[in-house]
């Protein structure tokens, strides 16, 4: 087994599912599905997951909101899909936690890094809202951070794209695709993996990030498993 502890980045997009907006019943049910199989596996596993499909904190400020304000708002939706994929695993039977950066006692743990790692050591699924607890910072900056105090293996950053290309293949047909890339070379290239100050943050802690598409089906046990899904960024 390559990893013992990761860290699951999931964009609060993805569990819209086919929906415009807010969460898709079925998506949020497969991806706990998926979570399930690797905690079953004995892997110990953090989740950091975004607020996209409910509000996001630079689409308020550029719309003339507060920046402050419209980033605890964001904070806040990440909360809201927190406790959704909180619900969903338990569904399942998975034990979670769900720890906040920002205090909500009522619905979520204050972020306590002893207990969290504590709850991952008993085998507990842990899910960080609240992204850091402060504005101006992304949750690709919560995850990375949660990561490294959770002193996770990787980071395995789920999208709707199955790894990192030369350009957006949405956009781009000729886009070709790196099985590994280094931190140097993404940087170099500029390349679109993370913003820029979570991935520096994991270059500085020499945490290898892999990039994959979630709504595969099996993939994040391939991963798992040792196959080469993705894009792998390391030294």
């Amino acid at each position: 087994m390559q990893y013992n502890r990761i860290l699951l980045k999931l964009s609060g997009e993805a569990l819209m599912g086919e929906k415009q907006y807010g969460i898709d019943g079925k998506r949020l049910a497969e991806y706990a599905l998926e979570i399930k199989e690797v905690v079953e596996k004995g892997i110990e596993v953090a989740i950091v997951i975004g607020g996209g499909n409910i509000f996001r904190g630079l689409a308020g400020a550029s719309s003339g909101m507060d920046r402050v304000q419209a980033d605890h708002m964001g904070m806040l939706a990440t909360v809201i899909n927190g406790l959704a994929l909180q619900s969903a695993l338990e569904i399942q039977g998975v034990q979670t936690r769900l720890q906040s950066a920002i205090q909500i006692n009522e619905v979520a743990e204050p972020f306590i890094r002893r207990k969290a790692i504590r709850h991952l050591e008993k085998g507990r699924v842990v899910i960080f809202g609240g992204g850091t607890g402060n504005p101006y910072f992304t949750t690709d900056s919560a995850a990375v951070l949660r990561a490294i105090e959770m002193e996770a293996d990787v980071i395995l950053k789920g999208t709707r794209v199955d790894g990192i290309y030369t350009s957006d293949p949405e956009k781009d047909s000729n886009a070709t695709k790196f099985d590994t890339i280094s931190f140097n070379d993404v940087l170099r290239k500029g390349l679109k993996v993370m913003d820029t100050t979570a991935f520096t943050l994991s270059q500085e802690n020499q945490l290898p990030i892999i990039v994959f598409d979630m709504n595969k089906k099996g993939n994040l046990v391939k991963i798992i498993d040792g196959q080469n899904i993705g894009t792998k960024v390391n030294l």
